[in-house]
C-alpha cells in the first residue's frame, strides 16, 4: 500500500511561482527613479511610414505613461513632430527660410503634445502642456519652477515647441529639460528595442548593445541622439536608457529597475 508523505513533510515542498504570483511581484517592486524624462519622436505617434497622429498608436503611448505615472514617479515627456514635418527638411526642399522651417516643426510638437494631453486625461491623470513657444490660448508657457511644481503635485507635464529656438533638436531639448528639472534618468523610446551598431532594419548582422559609455557614443558616432545632446548628458551626469515603446510594459520594466535596451552613462 503506498504511503502518503506527513502533512509536514508536504508543507516544506517547494513550487515554483505561478506567472500570476511573478506578476503580482513585479507590480509590487518598488520603483528606482523619482522624477524622469521621457523623450518620445514624432514617428512615435504613427505607425512606421506614416502621417500625423494615429490613435491606437497614441493611445498606446498613453497607457505605458499612465502605468508608469500611478506608481507615483513624476513624468515629464518631451515630444517631437516629425511625424508632420521636420523644419531641416522641409528648408532643404523648399524656398522657407531655415528658421521658419524651423518654427514650423516647433508647432508640430504642440500639436502632438496637445493630443497626448488629451489621451492621458482618459487615464484620469491630470497633465499640463507646456510650450517653449508663448501659445497662451491652448497651453502654458515653460517655467522651470512651474513645471516642477506640477511634477511634484503629481500632474505630468508635457513639453513642446523643443527649445523655443531654431536649429535645435528635440533631443537636445528633452536632455536640457532633464537636466534643468533635475530628473533621475532620460528615457529614450523608440521602435527598436536599444542601439544598434548598424540599422537592424537594413542589417541582419547589426549588434545591439546592452551598454554603452557617453564617449563610446560620440566616438562611434551611433545614431541614437545628437551629439549635443549626449554631451549635455554626459557633463551633468544624466543617464540616458533607450528602449522600445513598442512593447507593452516596456517603460514599467526599465522605472522598476530592470534591465531594458541600452544604458549610456559613464
Amino acid at each position: 500500500m503506498p504511503v502518503r508523505p506527513s502533512a509536514a513533510r508536504t508543507s516544506k515542498q517547494k513550487t515554483s511561482p505561478t506567472p500570476d504570483a511573478a506578476a503580482r511581484a513585479a507590480r509590487s517592486a518598488a520603483p528606482v527613479y523619482k522624477r524622469i524624462v521621457l523623450k518620445i519622436s514624432g514617428e512615435g505617434f504613427c505607425k512606421p511610414g506614416g502621417f500625423g497622429i494615429e490613435g491606437e498608436t497614441i493611445g498606446r503611448i498613453a497607457e505605458e505613461v499612465a502605468d508608469v505615472a500611478r506608481l507615483g514617479i513624476q513624468v515629464a515627456v518631451v515630444v517631437g513632430g516629425g511625424n508632420f514635418l521636420r523644419g531641416s527638411t522641409l528648408a532643404e526642399k523648399s524656398r522657407i527660410h531655415p528658421a521658419s522651417a524651423h518654427y514650423m516643426g516647433m508647432l508640430a510638437t504642440v500639436i502632438n503634445a496637445l493630443a497626448l494631453q488629451e489621451e492621458l486625461e482618459t487615464h484620469k491623470l491630470i497633465t499640463r502642456v507646456q510650450s517653449a513657444i508663448n501659445i497662451s490660448a491652448v497651453c502654458e508657457p515653460f517655467i522651470r519652477r512651474r513645471c516642477i511644481s506640477h511634477l511634484e503635485k503629481g500632474r505630468v507635464v508635457i513639453l513642446g515647441a523643443g527649445t523655443g529656438r531654431p536649429f535645435v533638436t528635440t533631443d537636445s531639448a528633452a536632455a536640457l529639460a532633464a537636466v534643468e528639472l533635475g530628473a533621475d534618468v532620460l528615457l529614450k523610446a523608440t521602435k527598436v528595442d536599444g542601439v544598434y551598431s548598424a540599422d537592424p532594419m537594413k542589417d541582419k548582422n547589426a549588434k545591439r548593445y546592452t551598454g554603452l559609455t557617453y564617449n563610446q557614443v560620440i566616438n562611434d558616432r551611433l545614431k541614437v541622439m545628437d551629439v549635443s545632446a549626449i554631451d549635455m548628458c554626459q557633463q551633468n551626469g544624466v543617464p540616458i536608457i533607450v528602449f522600445s515603446l513598442m512593447k507593452p510594459g516596456n517603460m514599467r520594466r526599465v522605472v522598476l529597475g530592470e534591465h531594458v535596451g541600452t544604458t549610456i552613462d559613464e
